[in-house]
């Protein structure tokens, strides 16, 4: 039986890119994003087009997937077939049904297959009708990952605007918060022997203190303690919560930190990691699509570096 996971942040970067790896690894998604721009953000955030497409992306790699079952899909307007913003929230209250992805792939049943909903990591109740939705679908969830983020500052902390530093924390911290709260639950109405994950997506942040990031930093070291102590929590359940720790990663959010600093563009970054380059955005996936599956089972509490030797 394929295993179901719920990505949030999954219209465009890291969300995106994991929704695609687990797909072709056989896993059904629910993959989630906001869909709309944050009033308090200065740059675009995701769009439906961009979600629908890693939907229809992650359908046909699936496809040719082992076992793969093939079927048309509808991507169409509605309210699940979403598309969504770089790694972002989600606007309350836009709980947007469940669609399949777009263009010939697995069908909704079958190993690979790929559904897109709205909702925003700020709205517990969205999270769990999402959470809800995964379940009515597929029978049940086994990995939960947290991967819906966004970024501000450029000045000092105390001249921040307060709406600014609100939407950093309560997406980058309260949205994992908040996924985990609705998904942990759904993860141990597994049967056991469970082999459940809680995973998300903290950042090199956690533990360097970036200038004119301090909300950022202060959120993902607050993802990082967050995994540590649902680990302790967790024990011997059968569900296990980890993160990785990605480096200066290409996605938009990074172009967003170019500009946050005044540099030219998001290649600026790649010379502070001794890899000499940006990690991509599959190479976080990787990390974790492997701690999702069987092979991650005697890790728990673990915040795994994805960052060119960033953090040596």
């Amino acid at each position: 039986m394929s295993q179901v996971a719920l990505v949030t942040g999954a219209a465009r970067g890291i969300g995106a890119a994991t929704v695609r790896g687990l797909a072709a690894a056989g896993w059904n998604v629910l993959a989630v994003d906001r869909c709309a721009d944050d009033p308090a953000l200065p740059y675009s955030l995701g769009t439906r087009e961009e979600l629908d497409r890693v939907a229809a992306e992650a359908a046909a790699a699936a496809a040719g997937a082992p076992g793969a079952a093939v079927a048309p899909g509808s991507a169409g307007s509605g309210r699940g077939a979403a598309a969504g913003r770089r790694g972002t929230a989600g606007g309350p209250g836009t709980a947007g049904g469940p669609g399949t992805a777009g263009g010939p792939g697995p069908a909704a049943g079958g190993p690979g297959a790929v559904v897109v909903r709205e909702a925003d990591v700020r709205d517990p109740a969205a999270l769990a009708r999402a959470v809800a939705a995964a379940e009515r679908q597929w029978g049940g969830l086994d990995a939960a990952i947290a991967a819906a983020g966004v970024i501000a500052g450029g000045v000092p902390l105390w001249e921040m605007p307060e709406d600014q530093q609100r939407a950093v924390l309560d997406i980058d911290l309260g949205g994992v918060l908040a996924l985990a709260r609705a998904a942990v639950p759904a993860l141990l109405r597994r049967p056991p022997p469970r082999s459940g994950r809680f995973l998300a997506v903290a950042s090199a942040a956690a533990t360097r203190g970036l200038p004119m990031l301090a909300a950022y930093c202060a959120a993902k070291a607050g993802v990082a303690g967050l995994i540590r102590a649902l680990a302790v929590e967790l024990r011997d359940s059968g569900v296990t919560a980890n993160a990785v720790s990605p480096g200066s990663t290409d996605t938009p959010m990074l172009a967003e930190s170019a500009r946050l600093y005044s540099l030219p563009g998001r290649d600026s970054f790649a010379s502070q990691q001794p890899l000499g380059r940006l990690v991509s955005p599959d190479e976080v996936a990787a990390a974790l699509v492997w701690l999702a599956g069987p092979g991650s089972s005697g890790m728990t509490g673990a915040v795994v570096p994805v960052d060119c030797g960033l953090a040596l």
